[in-house]
Protein backbone atom coordinates (compact mmCIF):
# COMPACT_ATOMS: atom_id res chain seq x y z
CA UNK A 1 0.00 0.00 0.00
CA UNK A 2 1.84 4.04 -0.94
CA UNK A 3 -0.83 5.76 1.02
CA UNK A 4 -1.80 6.08 5.07
CA UNK A 5 -5.40 6.39 6.30
CA UNK A 6 -5.81 8.18 9.45
CA UNK A 7 -9.75 7.38 10.38
CA UNK A 8 -12.70 8.38 9.04
CA UNK A 9 -15.49 11.30 9.66
CA UNK A 10 -19.02 10.48 8.74
CA UNK A 11 -20.80 13.64 8.16
CA UNK A 12 -24.44 13.40 8.86
CA UNK A 13 -27.06 15.45 7.64
CA UNK A 14 -29.78 16.71 10.48
CA UNK A 15 -33.08 18.07 10.58
CA UNK A 16 -31.92 20.74 13.65
CA UNK A 17 -28.46 22.15 14.07
CA UNK A 18 -29.10 22.88 17.98
CA UNK A 19 -31.18 19.49 18.70
CA UNK A 20 -28.42 17.65 17.06
CA UNK A 21 -25.73 19.53 18.81
CA UNK A 22 -27.64 18.65 22.60
CA UNK A 23 -27.57 14.79 21.74
CA UNK A 24 -23.78 14.69 20.08
CA UNK A 25 -22.00 17.05 22.02
CA UNK A 26 -24.26 17.67 25.57
CA UNK A 27 -25.36 14.18 26.13
CA UNK A 28 -22.69 12.24 24.59
CA UNK A 29 -19.79 14.73 25.42
CA UNK A 30 -18.14 15.33 22.30
CA UNK A 31 -16.49 18.44 21.71
CA UNK A 32 -16.51 21.10 19.29
CA UNK A 33 -13.94 21.41 16.56
CA UNK A 34 -14.90 23.90 14.59
CA UNK A 35 -18.01 25.30 13.23
CA UNK A 36 -19.56 27.38 9.80
CA UNK A 37 -20.10 30.16 10.43
CA UNK A 38 -17.94 30.53 12.97
CA UNK A 39 -19.17 30.34 16.55
CA UNK A 40 -18.47 33.55 17.34
CA UNK A 41 -20.82 34.83 14.29
CA UNK A 42 -24.08 32.38 15.05
CA UNK A 43 -26.33 32.64 18.42
CA UNK A 44 -27.87 29.55 19.98
CA UNK A 45 -25.94 26.70 18.18
CA UNK A 46 -27.48 27.43 14.91
CA UNK A 47 -24.73 26.51 12.33
CA UNK A 48 -24.84 25.26 9.25
CA UNK A 49 -21.86 22.93 9.89
CA UNK A 50 -19.95 21.65 12.80
CA UNK A 51 -17.29 19.18 13.48
CA UNK A 52 -17.22 17.46 16.54
CA UNK A 53 -14.45 15.10 18.06
CA UNK A 54 -14.04 12.91 21.74
CA UNK A 55 -11.38 10.72 21.93
CA UNK A 56 -10.21 8.89 18.79
CA UNK A 57 -13.87 9.52 16.95
CA UNK A 58 -14.85 11.89 14.62
CA UNK A 59 -18.43 13.39 13.56
CA UNK A 60 -19.38 15.94 11.35
CA UNK A 61 -23.29 17.54 11.00
CA UNK A 62 -24.65 19.37 8.12
CA UNK A 63 -27.83 21.40 8.27
CA UNK A 64 -30.00 19.61 5.76
CA UNK A 65 -31.32 23.28 4.99
CA UNK A 66 -29.61 26.04 4.44
CA UNK A 67 -30.25 29.80 6.12
CA UNK A 68 -32.43 30.76 2.63
CA UNK A 69 -34.31 27.52 2.26
CA UNK A 70 -38.04 27.35 3.78
CA UNK A 71 -37.51 24.05 6.73
CA UNK A 72 -40.76 22.60 7.11
CA UNK A 73 -42.01 22.03 10.44
CA UNK A 74 -40.55 18.48 10.82
CA UNK A 75 -38.45 16.06 8.98
CA UNK A 76 -39.76 13.85 6.68
CA UNK A 77 -40.74 10.72 7.80
CA UNK A 78 -40.19 8.95 4.99
CA UNK A 79 -36.16 10.61 5.31
CA UNK A 80 -36.43 9.31 8.74
CA UNK A 81 -37.15 5.93 8.06
CA UNK A 82 -34.41 5.68 5.45
CA UNK A 83 -31.68 6.26 7.97
CA UNK A 84 -32.45 2.54 9.72
CA UNK A 85 -29.76 1.38 7.19
CA UNK A 86 -27.45 3.49 8.76
CA UNK A 87 -25.84 2.45 11.98
CA UNK A 88 -22.36 4.11 13.73
CA UNK A 89 -20.19 1.52 15.55
CA UNK A 90 -18.58 3.26 18.19
CA UNK A 91 -15.99 1.92 20.22
CA UNK A 92 -17.15 2.21 23.94
CA UNK A 93 -14.87 0.31 26.44
CA UNK A 94 -17.51 0.08 28.86
CA UNK A 95 -20.73 -0.44 27.53
CA UNK A 96 -22.65 -0.65 30.82
CA UNK A 97 -22.01 3.14 31.95
CA UNK A 98 -22.86 4.28 28.57
CA UNK A 99 -26.09 2.74 29.41
CA UNK A 100 -26.64 4.12 32.78
CA UNK A 101 -25.06 7.24 31.19
CA UNK A 102 -27.97 8.05 28.54
CA UNK A 103 -30.67 5.88 30.73
CA UNK A 104 -29.89 8.91 33.43
CA UNK A 105 -30.28 11.04 30.81
CA UNK A 106 -34.43 10.21 29.69
CA UNK A 107 -33.43 8.21 26.85
CA UNK A 108 -35.48 4.95 26.86
CA UNK A 109 -33.42 2.52 25.49
CA UNK A 110 -32.89 -1.39 25.63
CA UNK A 111 -29.83 -2.45 27.63
CA UNK A 112 -26.52 -4.04 26.06
CA UNK A 113 -26.50 -7.47 24.83
CA UNK A 114 -24.08 -10.12 23.81
CA UNK A 115 -24.11 -10.93 20.09
CA UNK A 116 -23.09 -14.33 19.01
CA UNK A 117 -20.17 -13.36 17.22
CA UNK A 118 -18.48 -11.73 21.08
CA UNK A 119 -19.48 -7.86 20.51
CA UNK A 120 -21.38 -6.29 23.64
CA UNK A 121 -23.65 -3.89 22.25
CA UNK A 122 -26.21 -0.82 22.94
CA UNK A 123 -27.83 0.48 20.08
CA UNK A 124 -29.36 3.92 20.30
CA UNK A 125 -31.16 6.84 17.93
CA UNK A 126 -29.91 9.93 17.63
CA UNK A 127 -32.60 12.92 16.43
CA UNK A 128 -32.68 12.48 13.28
CA UNK A 129 -33.31 8.34 13.73
CA UNK A 130 -29.11 7.62 12.76
CA UNK A 131 -28.40 4.41 14.68
CA UNK A 132 -25.80 4.64 17.20
CA UNK A 133 -23.88 1.20 18.47
CA UNK A 134 -22.17 1.88 21.62
CA UNK A 135 -19.37 -1.50 21.45
CA UNK A 136 -16.49 -3.69 22.90
CA UNK A 137 -15.76 -7.02 22.61
CA UNK A 138 -17.00 -8.73 25.60
CA UNK A 139 -15.14 -10.18 28.38
CA UNK A 140 -12.11 -7.93 27.09
CA UNK A 141 -10.20 -5.79 29.06
CA UNK A 142 -9.64 -2.03 26.82
CA UNK A 143 -6.62 -0.26 26.98
CA UNK A 144 -7.33 2.91 28.20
Amino acid sequence: MTFAIRGICPLLQVFDMPTSLAFYRDLLGFGVVQTAPSADRVASDDFGWVWLRRDDTELMLNTLYDPDDVRPPMPDAKRVAAHDDTILYIGCPDVEAAYRHLTAHGLDIQPPKVTYYGMKQLFVKDPDGFGLCFQWRAGARANV
